[in-house]
């Protein structure tokens, strides 16, 4: 079983500190009021232990093969971030929060390239992902697409590489290792993306978008935020979405530029030292208040399925569809009960409070 994660309240942008812990959004390269970074290791060169199903391999060899793939993504208005090609087709996954709902992107292939233009094809605020589009003709020497993993055999200690654009330094690399899973991070419209990566390897702003990498160059998450100490400095402890969450979002995007999100309606927590998703508040007339749920229910399990922590719960949510009625189990008063909930569709922004 995976260890669990402390289920704090996660920041983003700005410098707010909550319990000495603040998270930003590297959101560009020319924002000085981003996090600044701290050295990660071992240092970039340096051999690596290949992942699972492989050998070794070195981070300077990964970066020689992966770095033609990534891309530094600007934005029209002074916004900046970073991105990586999946498939020859011209599609490129960056964070939503560097793409948003620009009209005009463009994309560099080399700090010596010319910029290349895109088109922002999809977006989900609520995984912050964002699909771009360009011209597999307009690219000199041709798209070179990144190799996807599965996150979900990932394990804490494994090789962790990032390659971006901190700062807006185009084809840094930084290496490290795979330092948690299932961690719980805030997306754009504040409802929390499951089953996130931590990682040491360091990510300042402008990594964001870009590619967390195995030891043997697959991508195993999108880079998209970190935890700072004060200053404002990398403290080590970035976030990256999982990979796995993206080859569900990016056809979906493709398909329809957006995705109708399930919504239960409310919000929880853990509860050590039982397993189950603790539920704290209620949205009032919402999918799970008009189920019966109750502040103080713990979840314990979502249509056949245990939860066991509220990442468990959120991962189960994400992929449902508005409309769809789950079975959830909850302990309340030493007692079993099943409740039918029929989800909603999420609101644009999480309910405050």
């Amino acid at each position: 079983m995976r260890p669990r994660a402390t289920n704090l309240l996660f920041l983003l942008t700005g410098a707010v500190a909550v319990a000495a812990v603040a998270l930003a959004l590297s959101l560009g390269g020319d924002d000085s009021t981003r996090s600044a970074g701290a050295q990660s290791t071992p240092a970039p060169g340096s051999p690596a232990a290949g992942g699972s199903g492989g050998g070794p391999a070195s981070v300077a060899d990964i970066y020689r093969r992966v770095s033609p793939g990534v891309v530094f993504v600007s934005v029209e208005g002074g916004g900046s971030g970073s991105g990586f090609v999946i498939d020859e087709d011209g599609s490129i996954v960056t964070n939503e929060h560097v793409a948003g709902d620009a009209e005009r992107v463009s994309v560099r292939f080399d700090e010596q390239g010319d910029p290349v233009e895109a088109r922002v094809a999809g977006t989900d605020p609520s995984t912050d992902l964002a699909l771009l589009k360009v011209d597999p003709s307009d690219v000199e020497g041709g798209l070179q697409p990144l190799e996807l993993a599965s996150s979900e055999d990932l394990q804490p200690g494994e090789p962790a590489i990032a390659i971006g654009s901190p700062f807006g330094l185009q084809g840094t690399v930084t290496s490290g290792i795979v330092s948690a899973l299932d961690r719980e991070i805030r997306s754009p419209n504040g409802f929390p993306i499951p089953g996130v990566v931590q990682t040491d390897a360091a990510i300042n702003p402008g990594n964001s978008g870009g590619p967390l990498l195995d030891g043997q160059g697959r991508v195993i998450g999108v880079n998209s935020q970190i935890a700072a100490g004060g200053g404002g400095a990398n403290s080590g402890v970035g976030f990256a979405v999982p990979i796995d969450t993206v080859k569900e979002v990016v056809p979906q995007l493709e398909r329809d530029g957006s995705i109708d999100r399930a919504y239960v309606g409310v919000s929880t927590s853990e509860a050590p030292p039982r397993d189950g998703a603790l539920v704290r508040t209620i949205t009032p007339g919402g999918p799970a208040d008009r189920a019966g749920l109750a502040p103080g229910d713990l979840i314990v399990e979502l249509s056949g399925r245990a939860v066991r922590s509220p990442s468990d719960l959120g991962q189960m949510v994400l992929t449902r569809k508005p409309g769809d009625t789950v079975q959830v189990v909850v302990q309340r008063d030493g007692d079993r009960r099943t409740l039918r909930v029929t989800l909603g569709e999420r609101p644009d922004e999480a309910p405050q409070g």
